[in-house]
């Protein structure tokens, strides 16, 4: 039941995001309709991006963790499950670790996270050691540990707060084309 519940505000809050990014599109009253053509088709792409992500890392919810897999089949590990929906979802490639993943896209204030974006922690006592997927509200999904399975945690949880190492955002821009 907790987990229903869980889900539900997930999507909620991710349907939230979402809508407000598309409506930030429309132009005030008053602008011209020039140039918003542009604009609506990327944050167009954006959260369509952001949808099929999503979509994505909660089909894989409950797979177990395997350290160094990259098949849900098998098992995934952190960086393996952020990769698999990357490549399932956008059909953008990232590298193997999470160590290399945080040296890609463009780097994101935690003020300013978005759905979509990947979240780092240090949970081998070594930066980066770690990557998930934001989903806003403050909740991000990956692959834990030994034991454990894809799941959904809170980044306001102590264990995940102090161990915090930034995050990144690698969906695709105005002047990139997706490679589905």
């Amino acid at each position: 039941m907790q987990i229903k519940k869980t889900l539900l505000g997930f999507l909620m809050a991710i349907t939230c995001t979402c809508s407000s990014v598309v409506m930030a599109a429309e132009p005030p009253a008053g602008v011209a309709d020039e140039a918003p053509a542009v604009s609506q088709s990327f944050f167009a792409r954006y959260t369509d991006s952001v949808k099929s992500l999503v979509d994505r890392s909660f089909s894989l919810l409950g797979v177990p963790y395997r350290f160094g897999s990259v098949n849900p089949l098998n098992g995934l590990d952190c960086s393996g499950f952020v990769g698999k929906v990357f490549t399932d979802a956008l059909g953008l490639s990232l590298p193997r670790t999470a160590a290399e993943m945080a040296q890609t896209g463009e780097q994101v204030n935690r003020a300013e996270l978005k759905p979509g974006d990947l979240v780092f922690f240090n949970t081998m006592r070594r930066t980066f050691s770690h990557v998930g997927i934001y989903l806003g509200n403050n909740q991000f999904v990956h692959a834990p540990s030994q034991g454990g399975v894809v799941r959904v945690d809170d980044m306001r949880l102590d264990y995940w707060a102090a161990r915090y190492n930034g995050a990144r955002r690698v969906l695709p821009t105005q002047g990139q084309a997706q490679s589905n």
